[in-house]
């Protein structure tokens, strides 16, 4: 017998996994309903709207996110070791995070109170823990570069094993 909760974490894992492999505007609740062999309407009742699968799969992920803004690193290659780690970690969601719900500042405003405000505050404090409070030109460039290598680093290689990905990214982003 199939529970609520046993549905509700089908439809999640198929969320993650279309999510990542689409994109979370090109994947609807009808391709999340028939990953997992439901109707569209079965699956709206779980999650509608269907910004309540992205906070769904986000939450977990938080106290991660709190927790390497929130730690004190020995020096900058400690806080870029860490940041791969996690964006290796959540690889499954990150394009998620930074491309689909983030998006770009000056083409979609946000409502404050939204995921996609939290995500752009994360993205903003990590930028800030990079590059400091009042980066030079060349430090906000090299900054942006390896948020953006990390960003299409985990997104385009989910085929690829995480520890063959940190290792790989931990490398092209020390020169950053």
């Amino acid at each position: 017998m199939t529970t609520a909760d046993d549905t509700r974490t089908r439809i999640l894992a198929a969320a993650r996994e279309l999510f990542a492999e689409r994109g979370y505007a090109a994947t609807s609740l009808a391709d999340i309903a028939a990953a997992v062999g439901l109707t569209k309407t079965a699956v709206a009742y779980h999650f509608h709207p269907k910004d309540r699968l992205a906070a769904e799969l986000l939450s977990p992920v938080a106290g991660d996110m709190l927790a390497l803004l929130g730690d004190d690193y020995a020096d900058r290659p400690a806080f870029v070791s860490a940041l791969v780690s996690f964006a290796v970690r959540y690889r499954s969601v990150i394009r998620l995070f930074m491309e689909d719900l983030a998006g770009d500042d000056a083409v979609s405003p946000v409502s404050p109170d939204s995921e996609a405000a939290a995500i752009r505050t994360f993205r903003d404090g990590i930028f800030v823990k990079l590059a400091g409070e009042d980066p030079d030109a060349a430090t906000t460039v090299r900054c942006w570069a390896l948020l953006g290598a990390l960003q299409w680093g985990v997104a385009k290689t989910m085929d690829l094993p995480e520890d063959e990905v940190e290792a790989v990214l931990l490398e092209a982003v020390r020169t950053l």
